[in-house]
């Protein structure tokens, strides 16, 4: 078996999307691919949701279907990423094994008829997907047009726990690995609060429905265990297919949308990382998500180019108020996520459903055919990526990074915290979006998986959960001279969900010079102000802290609420550089005013391009290739140079970006400071 590739053989920027053939009659389908050749389309995804067709009852398989349309495709130029079913067993699998199916918390056996609803614990399951993927590789291995494996969709949505039978004895069987003995289980979740010792490993349930909050760390093991659980399934189906193929093989992500999976974890086992993204309706703004993600799973991809799986060409059908997109809208999309590194830009889906849950979903080719808006988009869309085949490869490149740690994440969302008010995700993408509208670029990182010595700057949003490993990395990143700032509530607990020796924040002393007393949250509808020591006044609201100095300068103070007169903003000189404490929340207006300091720190000079026009730089090997975006109902002006790779337009340092639209430059290398 030769070594497996990383990258899929498709010519250029891939585009397509999810096909669904099996949904159709086959008169349908010659005229599908004679659209795809219109719309550009060079990569579709196919089988995902087959496997009743595949194997119509158990071990008796047919393949005529699929080989048909794997061979139409071919003969027209289209390459497959040829998934394998396992999101969705037939209803025959679970007639004839009904323990495989999910139970909830509350102990509700979930029924047949949607998707993502076997038990990651059944023996049954893990034997039916094995050998499903075995006999596709075996077939299609192979064959020309099958580029790359798509394992499953979606681990972890709709459901990834499960607290059936099977699922608690395979968790007892993880917790003996995990800590050898009951002494070292019962210390790690302090069992010894309200009375929860364990005697026997028989004894230890699942952190089902119980009458209050149930114990905190074991709750963090659970979704520990679940992300363990799952990435097993993947693994066996990834084995079964290397037997015999030797294609990049994926699974689709949710960068920033799915909690219960550690992506940095996952992008260890896939060959190639691809993500799917959805904007959320009810944000004006959701567009600037839509670039945390993909900085997200750029960075999760270890900074090579990843696929954009799955996104939409307008309105989806699973929120409550799904809003089409604005014309342009979904070019603006596309061109943001390959700005931020991907290589292939596909949809969910190619045609729309006429039947089943996500008939309202959009897709490439709408209910309404060919004579609309949207289709000429996707024709266009295909059009202009065609055109930027050059940009595949380039990478992007960061001189800040931003803190993202799936575990912090799990336990910070668990119950009886401060405030409920105080999220994760707000405060993540808070931080975020200060530093996209100031057109700086970021990766994600993990400080005890990553090296952050060439970053610049390193943010550290939403760190409830914090290592003493991690805390210690920071210590010694401040301490080689990097900057570093610190949102609230961070270092509150250890990897058990355990307050540190020395109280809330003890790990980061050092670096940031400051401890927390005690965590001062305001009632709800209060807000007061911190005020700067040049005299500037930031609202805040939510969230204050008693602070305790050691060492650290107090660069803001409280006026009103809880911790009035105390210190609010520190900073603190640690070996060569400096670590600053933000120990309140304040909006993304508010934080202009504690970056501009901390980017003085850091030698960062914004660009000081307009707020709402997104500037993203892909370096290449001899050339670099700036993408610039246009979120804004009005012309703008840039001082870039380069050709408009979409256009043909030579821009020598005036480039107007029409309302709404997009460039692509190709450029000599960017100087420091985004100009070329």
């Amino acid at each position: 078996m030769t070594a497996p590739s990383s990258w899929p053989r498709v010519e250029g920027i891939a585009y397509g999307g999810d096909y669904n053939p099996e949904q159709w009659p086959r008169e349908v389908w010659l005229e599908d691919v004679r659209l795809m050749r219109e719309a550009g389309v060079t990569l579709v995804s196919v089988g995902i949701f087959s496997w009743a067709m595949l194997e119509p009852r158990e071990g008796e398989y047919d393949f005529s279907w699929l080989d048909d349309i794997i061979g139409l495709l071919h003969e027209n130029g289209i390459s497959v990423d040829l998934g394998t079913p396992s999101v969705s067993p037939p209803a025959w699998f679970f007639h004839q094994y009904p323990d495989a199916r999910v139970t909830d918390a509350r102990g509700t056996v979930m029924g047949f008829g949607s998707r993502g609803m076997a038990s990651h614990a059944s023996p049954e399951y893990r034997e039916a997907i094995a050998r499903m993927a075995g006999v596709l590789a075996e077939r299609y291995g192979d064959h020309p047009a099958v580029v790359m494996w798509h394992i499953h969709n979606e681990y972890g949505v709709p459901v990834g726990e499960d607290f059936g039978p099977r699922a608690v004895t395979a968790w007892q069987q993880w917790l003996k690995e995990r800590y050898s003995t009951l002494d070292g289980l019962n210390a790690a979740w302090g069992t010894a609060f309200w009375g929860q010792r364990y005697g026997e490993w028989e004894h230890v349930v699942a952190p089902a429905a119980t009458p209050t909050v149930a114990n905190p760390a074991m709750k963090l093991d659970w979704a520990r265990f679940t992300d363990d659980q799952l990435r097993a399934c993947f693994t066996i189906e990834r084995d079964a297919i290397r037997a015999h193929a030797a294609q990049p093989i994926t699974t689709n992500f949710m960068a920033h949308q799915s909690w219960n999976v550690d992506l940095w974890k996952w992008a260890e086992l896939v060959d190639v990382v691809s993500d799917d993204h959805y904007l959320w309706s009810p944000d004006p703004d959701a567009h600037v998500l839509l670039s945390l993600a993909a900085d997200l799973t750029r960075s999760v991809a270890g900074g090579k180019p990843w696929i954009l799986m799955e996104h939409s060409t307008s309105a989806v059908n699973w929120q409550g108020r799904n809003i089409a997109k604005r014309a342009g809208e979904m070019r603006r999309n596309s061109l943001t996520h390959l700005g931020r590194g991907a290589d292939a830009i596909l949809f969910f889906q190619w045609r729309a459903s006429r039947s089943g849950a996500e008939k309202f979903h959009s897709a490439m080719l709408p209910h309404a055919g060919t004579d609309t808006r949207l289709w000429r988009e996707v024709v266009g869309l295909g059009s202009d990526l065609a055109r930027l085949g050059d940009v595949k490869g380039s990478q992007v490149e960061a001189e800040v990074a931003v803190l993202y740690d799936w575990e912090s994440l799990w336990a910070h969302e668990l119950e009886w915290r401060p405030s409920d008010d105080l999220q994760f995700r707000e405060r993540m993408r808070a931080h975020y979006e200060r530093l996209w509208r100031d057109n700086v670029t970021v990766d994600f990182v993990h400080p005890s998986r990553h090296d952050l010595s060439r970053y610049k700057l390193v943010v550290a949003p939403s760190s409830y959960l914090m290592t003493a490993e991690s805390a210690a990395a920071l210590t010694e990143y401040v301490a080689q001279g990097g900057t570093l700032l610190v949102d609230a509530f961070a270092a509150a607990v250890d990897e058990h969900d355990a307050v540190h020796p020395g109280g809330f924040m003890a790990p980061l002393k050092d670096a940031l010079g400051v401890t927390c007393d005690e965590y001062l949250p305001l009632r709800e509808g209060d807000s007061a102000q911190i005020v700067m020591d040049d005299g500037t006044a930031l609202d805040f609201d939510v969230w204050a802290e008693d602070l305790h100095l050691h060492g650290a300068e107090a660069i803001a103070t409280y006026r009103g609420g809880p911790a009035d007169g105390a210190p609010a903003v520190t900073r603190h000189a640690h070996g060569e550089g400096h670590g600053w404490y933000l120990s309140t929340r304040l909006s993304t207006d508010a934080l202009a005013d504690i970056y501009a300091r901390v980017y003085a720190d850091a030698w960062i000079t914004p660009a000081g391009y307009p707020e709402g026009v997104e500037v993203i730089a892909r370096s290449g090997d001899d050339e670099d290739f700036v993408v610039v975006v246009n979120h804004l109902d009005e012309d703008v002006r840039l001082p870039l140079r380069g050709t408009d790779m979409l256009t043909d337009h030579a821009s020598a340092g005036d480039l107007t970006v029409t309302a709404g639209g997009a460039a692509v430059l190709r450029t000599p290398v960017m100087e420091p400071g985004g100009d070329a």
